[in-house]
């Protein structure tokens, strides 16, 4: 697998920022957008594949995983930052 260049990690992070706080509800603008930008300029590549792969998710879903409504998927809950976006407040 051919690594990303500090530009192509640099425009993710950019992108995941944006899309995170764009969802199109706005408790997940809030929620997702805060966290994003507090914490994904700090993401390793892994972590941006990651976290762009968790964005793909619907936002009823990851609103509920994220409130503790529901019990994530085993895959969800094993993600490297799934425990800090959980503990996020968006203040």
């Amino acid at each position: 697998m051919k690594s990303k260049s500090l530009e192509e990690v640099e425009n993710q992070r950019k992108r995941l920022i944006f899309r995170s706080g764009h969802r199109g509800t706005k408790e997940m603008d809030l929620l997702l957008g805060g966290f994003a930008a507090q914490n994904v300029p700090g993401f390793t590549p892994a972590q941006l594949d990651e976290y762009q792969g968790f964005l793909e998710n619907n936002d009823p879903d990851l609103y509920n995983w994220i409130s503790g409504q529901e019990e994530p998927p085993a895959n969800i809950a094993a993600l490297s930052f799934f425990d800090a976006l959980k503990a996020f407040r968006h203040v």
